[in-house]
């Protein structure tokens, strides 16, 4: 009666409750289930690093603030949708988190940094204007980095790889905004990427989430079937 209770309360509240039906005295589970929380804690340790650095680095403010004001977008729309800057050092984050406690594998298993034989332990994001990717549970889960330089040999966007949190075709950027506009008018409208999504969510149009340039999925597809009947 009492799962049922939550399963009911989370539905009317638009929280997503995840189950998992694994004994909590299995070892295993317990295991895992606190990799898991470190990886969500890192993850939001590293979203307010990123929008520190946005608002109070002297480089963040030069490049990254700058562009997205250039773009359009208000300081209430930034702050809204928690966006940041990414050092262009190779290791800045990576340094920060091991100060902090983190592990090098966590930070791998988290898609935030990676392992070269020669450099070392190195950011996944440099040099780039963040857009954290959120659960419906308001943590960040993921990232996808834009890049402002002009050179064509370097990728324009990069995401965050799979891992154990962060599943792109499980996942709508804008999601965790829009859910409760979502449910309300009954209507979704679904765009391409992360400023199409923020650019709307400023000009008063929120129900509106991204499929973040992929082709849509059966399982984003299901997701917004729990909030609306037409897209």
């Amino acid at each position: 009666a009492l799962v049922k209770a939550l399963r009911q309360l989370a539905m009317r509240y638009l929280i997503e409750v995840e189950e998992d039906q694994r004994a909590n005295d299995d070892p295993r589970f317990q295991a895992e289930k606190s990799e898991r929380d470190r990886l969500w804690d890192l993850m939001g340790f590293a979203q307010q690093y990123y929008q520190r650095l946005l608002w109070d680095h002297p480089r963040g403010i030069a490049v990254g603030l700058s562009y997205f004001l250039a773009r359009g977008l208000r300081a209430v729309s930034i702050r809204h949708f928690g966006l940041g800057y990414g050092l262009e050092e190779a290791d800045a984050l990576a340094r920060m988190a091991l100060d902090s406690g983190y592990t090098q594998d966590e930070l791998e298993k988290a898609g935030l940094c990676s392992t070269h034989e020669s450099r070392g332990l190195y950011d996944r994001f440099r040099g780039r204007v963040m857009f954290p990717i959120y659960h419906l549970n308001g943590k960040a889960l993921g990232f996808g980095g834009r890049t402002l330089k002009t050179d064509r040999k370097e990728a324009k966007y990069i995401n965050s790889p799979e891992t154990p949190l962060y599943r792109k075709s499980e996942t709508l950027f804008g999601l965790y905004q829009a859910r409760k506009s979502m449910a309300q008018s009954g209507q979704a409208y679904l765009v391409e990427g992360y400023m199409d999504v923020i650019s709307m969510h400023q000009a008063g149009i929120t129900n509106v989430v991204a499929s973040s340039g992929t082709a849509l999925t059966q399982e984003q597809a299901r997701l917004l079937k729990r909030f609306v009947g037409e897209v």
